[in-house]
């Protein structure tokens, strides 16, 4: 049993080497500043490219708070914070104190700030219709499926090996 575990083994390592080539691969073109470019000019909106993925990810996720939102953009909270005081003075924002720390302020997006994710989730949908032009309906929606299945199994194991989250 054990020589067939080790045959096992290597070949999950292959493919999660493999997963992790296409995340990154994803992750570099998703990353791509001129792409964002593109977007907010598909989109028809102003809006600077920096603030941006901030936008939407107070969108997809609030209320959020300016650790959280740092740590899921990758930017220094600090900063994260005067993006967030330049959103909401833009009006595509709002701060509020968390339900339960009152201490604790979290951006939501205000009804200007939706409008504008809506304008560029369907320019994002019009932009990446063509990337599944030549597949079939059912593989797209075993890849929705199955990424959904990745994200929550990421997002809900360990840290590290053996710490826990």
């Amino acid at each position: 049993m054990s020589s067939r575990n080790n045959v096992q083994n290597t070949h999950i390592g292959a493919q999660l080497r493999e997963l992790h080539s296409a995340v990154l691969d994803i992750l570099s073109v998703m990353n791509q500043p001129q792409r964002d470019d593109v977007l907010i000019s598909e989109a028809g909106i102003k809006l600077d490219r920096a603030l941006f993925p901030l936008l939407v990810v107070i969108e997809r996720f609030g209320p959020i708070g300016v650790v959280d939102l740092a740590d899921r953009v990758g930017r220094d909270y600090t900063t994260v914070s005067r993006q967030v005081a330049k959103l909401e003075s833009l009006g595509l924002v709002n701060r509020q104190g968390n339900i339960s720390d009152k201490r604790v302020r979290e951006a939501v997006v205000s009804e200007a700030g939706k409008a504008m994710t809506d304008r560029i989730d369907a320019a994002r949908e019009r932009l990446g219709s063509g990337v599944f032009a030549d597949w079939e309906p059912d593989e797209i929606g075993d890849l929705v499926r199955l990424m959904r299945k990745f994200a929550d199994a990421i997002k809900a194991g360990p840290v590290a090996p053996g710490k826990p989250d």
